[in-house]
């Protein structure tokens, strides 16, 4: 079981959905990690929808626990994120910025990403879950 990890936005969505196995597995984690990139994608998909104001009192329940912090970005993210986007450019497969900006949080954070996007599949150096 992992200890410390990182959630993706469309797990975080499981998540705030009900995803009672999420739930769990991530109650087993001493640390749960949202990089801020994931907040800002969430948030404005709450400004979208049409349960703006539930699902953001959803998202601070989750933001008080005390296992549960958003990830900030630095200038060894902003480093990370650069030799993403090279390595992904020189190989063919460039990915949106967003991806990038989570991939370089997690793995500056040394922190496997729990998610569902085909993107960070492109990342060898990520661990996915």
């Amino acid at each position: 079981m992992e200890l410390r990890v990182a959630l993706d936005t469309n797990r975080l969505v499981d998540l705030l959905r009900g995803d009672a196995e999420l739930g769990e597995r991530l109650g087993r984690c001493e640390q749960v990690w949202l990089p801020l990139f994931v907040v800002g994608e969430l948030r404005a998909g709450f400004l979208l929808g049409a349960h703006a104001e539930a699902n953001e009192l959803l998202l601070r329940r989750l933001l008080a626990k005390p296992t549960v912090g958003v990830l900030l970005p630095d200038e060894g993210t902003a480093e990370g994120y650069a030799r993403l986007f090279a390595q992904l450019r020189r190989a063919g497969t460039p990915v949106p910025s967003h991806v990038l900006w989570i991939a370089a949080l997690a793995l500056q954070h040394d922190l496997p990403l729990i998610t569902r996007d085909r993107h960070f599949a492109s990342m060898p150096q990520l661990l996915r879950i």
